[in-house]
């Protein structure tokens, strides 16, 4: 018998697992507010619990929102993202020189967190998954590599956070997330696949799309298309 904590209700849904806690934090974040001890461990709490259900699959909805910041300034993202036009340069050009402008911040942000990191699942560099998945969008390819494309994203997702979040002090997660998803170039990129695999006619990949990019984001962008739509 196993028990999880969930971020994408679909998918848990889907894969009906023998327990599974939904928590609606955003994602990356699956025990909530970072350094909220005794909030975490209600979560993994909530989680355990469902052992004691008889029978399974079970899927239950956290109760409890992400603690709000306690700050009434809280700390700004140090990295400004230019908005640039689609046309001006390839995918592949953009991404890699996204990926480039945040390399002192990740590296300041490492540092203060005396090395750790959450970059790393991946078997290449953020910067080589980040080039591979640019060219395969300039040719228009869908990746083929599930495992790979999973970990590669959620690599330069992991990359792109902690460079966002690189000076001391409590981050807005809710604002961060609308920042990453709809002012960088790779979050645009990841959005650009979900439709992909969302147009592509294949359950799989439809599936592969709602793992890629969580329903919020997708819906923001959406709404953001729709007005700046002439």
């Amino acid at each position: 018998m196993t028990t999880g904590i969930s971020l994408v209700r679909e998918n848990t849904a889907s894969m009906q697992p023998p327990r599974a806690l939904w928590v609606p934090f955003p994602l990356g974040r699956p025990l909530g507010k970072p350094g909220d001890a005794s909030f975490q461990r209600d979560v993994i709490e909530s989680a355990l619990d469902l052992l004691q259900r008889q029978a399974g699959p079970v899927l239950e909805d956290y109760p409890h929102d992400v603690p709000a910041i306690d700050d009434e300034n809280p700390a700004a993202c140090p990295v400004s993202f230019p908005t640039e036009n689609p046309n001006d340069a390839s995918w592949k050009t953009r991404l890699v020189r996204e990926i480039g402008e945040l390399a002192p911040w990740y590296e300041l942000g490492r540092r203060r967190r005396e090395g750790r990191s959450l970059v790393g699942i991946a078997d290449a560099s953020p910067q080589q998954n980040i080039q591979l998945l640019g060219e395969q969008l300039d040719n228009e390819a869908l990746p083929t590599d599930m495992v790979w494309l999973k970990r590669a994203v959620e690599d330069i997702k992991a990359y792109y956070l902690e460079a966002m979040t690189a000076q001391p002090g409590d981050y807005d997660s809710v604002a961060m997330q609308a920042q990453f998803w709809q002012q960088t170039q790779f979050g645009a990129a990841v959005l650009a696949l979900y439709h992909q695999f969302q147009h592509s006619g294949d359950d799989r990949q439809k599936m592969i799309a709602r793992i890629l990019a969580p329903r919020e984001a997708v819906e923001a962008a959406t709404a953001a298309e729709g007005e700046n739509t002439p």
